[in-house]
């Protein structure tokens, strides 16, 4: 699977490195050493992936992330060596699809990266699915499009995910690792910590009272479920 990959890191020895794993599997690869230059580089190529370190100069990831999050889908795997559970957390929850903490193994990094291409692919050539509703809230997988009571509602596609599943089958109990499963694979950098902070956010997107919630719903000791609110 051919791809054309932007690369954002600004150690250049390792970006060299990175660069030739991706050309060995046939990719076509742009390097760049900062951040403003990623974001030039993205909206001008409109690649196929981008794996983006955290730590560039000027515009660093987080907030080259966070800016493209606004603009496309386009998938994101973040390159850092800053490895605490909340760095983590943050990456997903701006919008990255994948998270690769340094050092790291190429070999692990090219099955990443062939990972989040197919599942890129997939829904790139899946038929349109029906528009999901579930009480007052509407997902839309098509359009990318998340409604509470009529109102559109801006998520990370982390979130988006989610919310998906679990609106695909309204009042069924997903354990947080079936959701971590669905949403990003199994992968040992990613607790299941995760799905909590997409489900507060979220919360407070669809809840007519993010305290007391009566749409999103925690089934204590088992994971969460969606329901109509009606209950």
């Amino acid at each position: 699977m051919c791809a054309h990959v932007v690369l954002a890191e600004d150690d250049h020895k390792q970006a060299e490195l990175v660069r030739r794993y991706l050309e060995r599997e046939q990719h076509t690869v742009v390097v760049v050493h900062d951040g403003r230059a990623a974001l030039d580089e993205v909206r001008r190529q409109r690649p196929d992936l981008l794996v983006l370190d955290v730590m560039l100069p000027g515009v660093d990831g987080l907030d080259v992330c966070r800016i493209l999050r606004r603009e496309s889908d386009l998938p994101v795997l973040m390159l850092t060596a800053r490895s605490t559970e909340d760095d983590l957390l943050l990456g997903l929850d701006l919008g990255a699809d994948d998270y690769v903490t340094k050092p790291f193994s190429p070999r692990e990094l090219m099955a990443r990266v062939r990972t989040l291409l197919r599942r890129t692919k997939a829904v790139d050539q899946r038929q349109p699915d029906p528009v999901l509703r579930v009480g007052g809230v509407t997902v839309d997988p098509v359009r990318h499009e998340l409604h509470s009571d009529g109102e559109l509602v801006q998520c990370t596609p982390g979130e988006f995910r989610l919310l998906e599943t679990l609106a695909a089958q309204p009042e069924r109990v997903f354990t947080r690792a079936q959701l971590l499963e669905r949403m990003h694979g199994f992968d040992r950098y990613i607790t299941t910590r995760t799905i909590d902070v997409h489900v507060m956010n979220l919360r407070k997107k669809i809840e007519p009272d993010p305290r007391k919630p009566v749409r999103l719903l925690t089934v204590y000791g088992v994971g969460y479920k969606l329901t109509d609110g009606k209950a």
